[in-house]
């Protein structure tokens, strides 16, 4: 599938100036100054930590009960698939109703569904297939979840702060991504998973309390659309034309399948490599956190969005991977997995931003489904897939593949860009700080 000639070649590449200077460091959490969004924001430090909590027992646990990474892949793709199936609908739920109101099921559903999992560890009667069933179930609790909460954020803060509001929203999942792996990691070899559970229902109520204290009559509101035949496909009309939503789309569905199933082979790491169990692989997602809080912090600098700085991210991330995967011991792996946590959320991030602030809001909910499904989806497929290959090549062999297409990816939609783009490649080895750059080409 490729998408139709753009008028003007140099659409392909140009950047979206938003501000015309680098914003000041004193500006990085200038969005947290607006009321809703700073109680929004407040609630969902809590409840990532909790969600990573939940992640990584939940990863843990299937591994322990079936002795299977592949059962660990299969996990991913039960919660996951449903966004690969159903995630336009969420986007058309998003751009018809109120946005709020969606969230605040969403996470009511989310919460009884993390007290049933708690429950049943707890009392020692939780089962793989349990696991499997709750995890398909909250996937379609994240079909309707996100395109929403991705386009609430834009009601919250008003498109002069939306591009800092997605910074730090991905700046706070990765700080839950630095505690909750941590914190999980302990409990599970101290008390069992299952408290994990127990908290992320928990975090789930903070969380629906949370968006009652918003006040209504402060969001900026756009008019729900009314219902209409052709609304999904006008969506994906609507990306098909657009270079800065088509290219980012489709480095994400590569980057979904192979880079973002890092998890999967981070419990093979953990177990069978360095023999480091739960507190380990606790370890390893925190490290990766880290780095990528780095990056989601970084992407608040940016004054211009560019197409080619978004596949550079992604390229970079999956050359990381391909080292890490030559690491010796845990050390120089950990080492590796902060800077490749850095460039995956440099990419997300400002692949995130270019495809809101390219795209009109009274259709953002359908594109920003239609983005989501192939970045959520694409771990549907690609969990058991790197399992399998993990137990089937060797994890170190899988973690090749994983790094080596997002690479490969980001390398041939560079050349398609730049050739499109009437662009060229220069290399001048004496810069050290810019040994390559890109110029117009000559006529």
């Amino acid at each position: 599938m490729t998408p139709p000639a753009a008028p003007q070649n140099a659409a392909l590449t140009a950047p979206i100036n938003l501000v015309t200077t680098r914003p000041p460091w004193s500006q990085t959490f200038s969005s947290l100054k607006i009321r809703n969004y700073r109680i929004f924001a407040t609630a969902n430090i809590v409840a990532v930590i909790a969600l990573w909590m939940q992640r990584v027992a939940q990863d843990w646990m299937v591994l322990e009960l079936s002795g299977s990474v592949t059962a660990v892949g299969i996990t991913v793709f039960m919660q996951f698939i449903p966004s690969l199936v159903l995630m336009p609908l969420g986007g058309i739920l998003a751009d018809r109703y109120s946005k709020r109101l969606i969230l605040m099921i969403s996470q009511a559903a989310a919460g009884v569904l993390a007290a049933i999992m708690a429950v049943l560890a707890l009392t020692g009667n939780l089962e793989v297939w349990h696991i499997y069933l709750i995890a398909f179930v909250l996937g379609l609790v994240v079909v309707a979840d996100q395109p929403a909460r991705q386009v609430f954020v834009n009601e919250l803060v008003g498109p002069a702060q939306l591009r800092n509001a997605i910074s730090l929203n991905s700046s706070i999942f990765q700080l839950g991504g630095m505690v909750g792996p941590a914190v999980s990691g302990i409990l599970i070899m101290a008390v069992g998973g299952g408290w994990a559970f127990a908290a992320n229902a928990l975090a789930c109520t903070i969380t629906v309390v949370s968006l009652m204290l918003i006040r209504p009559g402060e969001l900026v509101k756009m008019p729900p659309v009314k219902r209409a035949k052709g609304q999904l496909m006008e969506g994906v009309r609507y990306a098909l034309r657009k270079p800065t939503i088509f290219w980012p789309a489709v480095m994400a569905a590569v980057f979904a399948v192979f880079g973002l199933s890092l998890p999967v082979l981070m419990t093979a790491y953990a177990n069978d490599i360095f023999d480091a169990g739960a507190g380990g692989y606790g370890l390893l997602n925190t490290l990766v956190a880290l780095g990528a809080l780095g990056g989601a912090l970084a992407s608040t600098r940016f004054a211009t969005l560019r197409l080619r700085g978004v596949m550079s991210a992604a390229g970079a991330y999956g050359v990381l991977l391909m080292v890490a995967s030559l690491a010796p011991n845990m050390v120089s792996f950990g080492a590796v997995m902060v800077v490749s946590g850095f460039a995956s959320l440099l990419f997300l991030t400002s692949a995130n931003q270019l495809v809101q602030m390219s795209t009109n809001v009274a259709i953002r909910g359908r594109v920003m489904s239609l983005y989501i499904m192939v970045l959520i989806g694409g771990q549907a497929l690609g969990g058991p897939l790197m399992g399998w290959l993990a137990e089937q090549w060797g994890v170190q062999w899988a973690t090749v593949v994983a790094g080596g297409m997002p690479a490969l990816a980001a390398v041939v939609i560079g050349l398609v860009l730049a050739k499109r783009g009437q662009l060229a490649l220069r290399f001048n080895f004496r810069s050290a700080r810019n040994p390559v750059f890109i110029v117009p080409k000559a006529g």
